[in-house]
């Protein structure tokens, strides 16, 4: 192999492997969580409706859903890249105008990550 030859197969080389390491590649990280309400306000009595959704490429593992204080209810997230579920909370009557009732979605991945989202929906008269 010449000099000129060498130097093109190196440079060649050089942008291969500099090239490999800048490609878009997928990086593992926690679930991305949403949490959709029916509707951004509440009055006492009513009902607070919604949905969870978790997305991650390596699969969910497992989904907890805490609402107003309550213990979290969970669930097997099936290792699916997508777990979506619609949640229903009865408000009771008298609760005052100005309370908030928190809503927190955990989820966790198949690599271990975890995500946590918190809304609250607002009482109003």
């Amino acid at each position: 192999m010449s000099g000129t030859a060498r130097i093109v197969w190196a440079l060649g080389c050089a942008t291969g492997a500099l090239a490999a390491c800048l490609a878009d590649r997928p990086r593992p990280g926690p679930p991305l969580l949403t949490i959709t309400l029916s509707k951004a306000q509440v009055h006492a009595p009513d009902t607070v409706t919604g949905t969870v959704r978790a997305d991650d490429a390596s699969g969910i593992d497992s989904v907890w859903l805490s609402i107003d204080g309550a213990p979290p209810a969970g669930d097997n997230g099936g290792f699916l890249t997508v777990y979506e579920s619609n949640f229903r909370v009865i408000v009771v009557r008298g609760r005052p105008a100005g309370d908030a009732i928190p809503i927190r979605f955990t989820a966790r991945d198949a690599d271990g990550f975890v995500s946590q989202r918190d809304t609250t929906v607002p009482i109003v008269p």
